[in-house]
């Protein structure tokens, strides 16, 4: 299996990463745009059916091929889940959970 990830191929060229990083969490809130809002309240982490867990497999995967098939750039597994987490944490169609 060969390595693809640009992260690992070239990991001195931080100014491609960053901006890598920059248009996949611009990726994500656009696409958090197109659903309605999603309530983390009461969800179970590790139900596979919960909307917001079934919307990270989704987004992650999309963004995966997208970033590869726009920019050229195989993002890491870790980069994907940075930035799609980012995004969360920014966006208001994620409503957090209650105190």
């Amino acid at each position: 299996m060969a390595i693809r990830y640009n992260l690992w191929l070239d990991p001195d060229n931080t100014a491609q990463h960053r901006a890598m990083e920059a248009e996949l969490e611009g990726y994500f809130m656009a696409r958090f745009a197109d659903y309605p809002h999603i309530s983390l309240a009461d969800a179970d982490p590790y139900d596979y059916d919960a909307p917001f867990n079934r919307l990270y497999d989704v987004l992650i995967a999309r963004a995966a091929e997208f970033c590869e098939r726009r920019w050229g750039y195989v993002a890491t597994p870790a980069q994907l889940n940075r930035c799609f987490f980012r995004a969360v944490g920014r966006s208001s169609k994620i409503v957090p959970d209650e105190p």
